[in-house]
């Protein structure tokens, strides 16, 4: 391996791993965080699922903050203009404010309908309520935090975020026990500790990103406007995308919940083990965003290709990993239930999950890359053809009638994605390169 190959490896790695811990740090406290409330009793774990769902569905389109908000900076810093940059990371964290308080009011104003709208019973909904609409007042600045992922990966680096949201996450798990059962104050002892560790988190971010001359004060909002349009506008362009996603998975679900109940538990035991597999190759993704902007705001199609090989490759060997993990460790998932027959359709659908693995981590990664790219269109029309192959073959074939056809329908979605990537990158670069 030549010393340019090695540096390039290094340059990855450096903005990859610390961003996988990133992404692992949540899931993994929010099992524990849960573990907390599951020792009040099953009307208040009940709540905290109902909210759970709820948050994650009223969170989960403000992603491009983060998302549209990392090429948006590197871009900008490629071509060298620092004050452009800086701007781009006001502009997002003004959009964050924005957004965050008016969510805030909605979920606070619409706590009892939303909570209802879950067919929540009376005593359930009297918690999920009353924990929905103390963290509804931490929307802002978890809003905040996203957008402040965002600036920071643009920036290439992705180190401060991980301690940001260690110590976030950390913060939250000290102040749950002593909150819960120290003060007595239950599930809304929980909201508390969440709304303040959010809080420390967002004026940490800002903090940082003032400090280190990464923002400028936003303009006036008639100056700030076309830069919130911008930004809106990808926003929604990403959130159409991971729409597009969730259609293809709720059908699979769907499909899962008719064949039977043994279907859809084990289809949920791989469906997690696929989550937190997709977390390794999304790392290498937000590394690609980073990079392969920046290289597009320098103008050098030339690097363009080169990062987006090695991207590549790392994704395929992070997918290879991930195959023989699903191959021998499909079965453990067995282990996680008492019923044979969930035991054996969970390891079946394990090995199609990976067996599809070693093209899957190069397409994640591609993901990343187009969005680096900031070919939006074209991650569009690569989700929602994927998705309408998967929803077709499991509604008009016999790919639906069993768990592992599911996911053999899941897998031609990704094919069908890889496909569309492939067959437009050169027009993607050169596009981008261009504007």
């Amino acid at each position: 391996m030549t010393a340019t190959a090695r540096g390039l490896n290094r340059s990855i790695n450096r903005l990859a791993i610390p961003a996988l811990g990133t992404l692992a740090i949540d899931p993994l406290l929010t099992l524990v965080d849960t573990a907390f409330i599951a020792r009040l009793g099953v009307v208040d774990l009940a709540g905290l699922g109902i909210d759970t769902a709820i948050l994650g569905f009223a969170f989960f389109g403000f992603n491009f903050l983060a998302y549209a908000t990392t090429p948006l900076v590197a871009q900008a810093l490629g071509r060298g203009d620092e004050d452009r940059a800086r701007r781009w990371v006001g502009d997002a964290l003004l959009l964050a404010v924005v957004l965050g308080a008016l969510t805030l009011v909605f979920l606070i104003v619409l706590a009892p309908w939303l909570v209802e709208v879950m067919g929540a019973e009376s005593a359930v909904a009297e918690s999920a309520i009353s924990y929905l609409r103390i963290r509804a007042l931490a929307t802002p600045a978890v809003l905040l935090v996203t957008a402040g992922h965002g600036a920071f990966r643009g920036y290439q680096n992705t180190r401060t975020p991980l301690l940001v949201a260690a110590v976030v996450n950390g913060l939250n798990l000290v102040l749950d026990p002593i909150l819960i059962f120290s003060l007595d104050l239950g599930l809304e002892g929980a909201a508390v500790a969440t709304v303040i560790a959010q809080v420390v988190g967002a004026l940490w971010f800002i903090r940082l990103l003032t400090k280190r001359s990464m923002v400028d004060r936003p303009a006036d909002l008639k100056r700030s406007l076309p830069t919130l349009m911008a930004l809106g506008r990808n926003g929604a362009l990403i959130a159409v995308r991971t729409a597009m996603i969730l259609i293809a998975f709720t059908f699979a679900a769907a499909t899962a919940v008719r064949i039977g109940a043994a279907e859809i538990a084990a289809h949920q035991l791989v469906m997690q083990a696929w989550l937190i597999a997709v977390m390794f190759a999304d790392a290498y993704a937000i590394a690609g965003q980073a990079m392969v902007g920046d290289a597009v705001g320098d103008g050098d199609s030339a690097r363009v290709d080169r990062l987006s090989l090695r991207l590549t490759q790392w994704g395929l060997a992070v997918g290879l990993l991930l195959a023989a993990g699903f191959w021998f460790g499909g079965r453990a998932l067995g282990l996680l239930v008492e019923d044979p027959g969930v035991a054996a359709l969970a390891g079946s659908a394990a090995v199609v999950a990976g067996l599809m693995m070693p093209y899957s981590g190069p397409l994640f990664v591609a993901d990343g890359i187009f969005l680096g790219l900031l070919a939006l269109g074209t991650i569009i029309v690569s989700t929602a053809s994927g998705a309408m192959v998967a929803v077709g073959l499991m509604w008009l074939t016999p790919l639906g009638d069993t768990l592992d056809g599911i996911w053999w329908a899941l897998s031609a979605m990704m094919v069908v994605r890889g496909l569309v990537f492939v067959a437009t990158y050169r027009r993607a670069v050169s596009t981008a390169v261009r504007s």
